[in-house]
């Protein structure tokens, strides 16, 4: 039977072999931030981390590509450091850009924040924002 003192140094021995052969982790693709407007003027901030959207946003901007020039995502009721002016942003991860989609999920900026306390239920279903009239103006830089 092993001594108490020798099962901790076999434990040891299993964990410092771990962390040596453990891969490397893996480094997440550089974020991209861009300005949008609406049919109100207002502008709005979002970030791409996905570099294929990233570069579908690039087209849009340098007129590329007039496909998908609408922003969607799922919206998320908290100011991103990026975007202080409003009192939510879009969840990267959920951002596309999109032609056409159902009314239920349009809404200007401004009355998004408006009524941020009523989204996700009859009024932006699911936290899906659509807004129809988004137009992507330019990529930020410095952010």
């Amino acid at each position: 039977m092993r001594s108490i003192p020798a099962k901790i140094a076999a434990v040891l021995a299993a964990v410092a072999m771990l962390v040596v052969t453990a891969p490397a982790p893996v480094q997440a693709a550089p974020a991209a931030y861009f300005e949008f407007t609406d049919i109100t003027g207002e502008r709005f901030v979002i970030q791409l981390t996905d570099p294929d959207k990233i570069q579908h946003a690039r087209d849009l901007i340098n007129g590329t590509t007039a496909d998908r020039p609408h922003v969607l995502g799922r919206i998320l009721p908290r100011t991103a450091y990026y975007n202080p002016r409003w009192s939510y942003h879009l969840r990267s991860e959920t951002i596309d850009f999109f032609d056409y989609a159902i009314e239920v999920c349009d809404a200007t900026i401004p009355y998004v924040e408006d009524h941020l306390g009523e989204a996700g239920g009859a009024f932006l279903p699911g936290y899906v924002w659509c807004p129809w009239s988004s137009r992507l103006e330019r990529e930020l830089s410095g952010i």
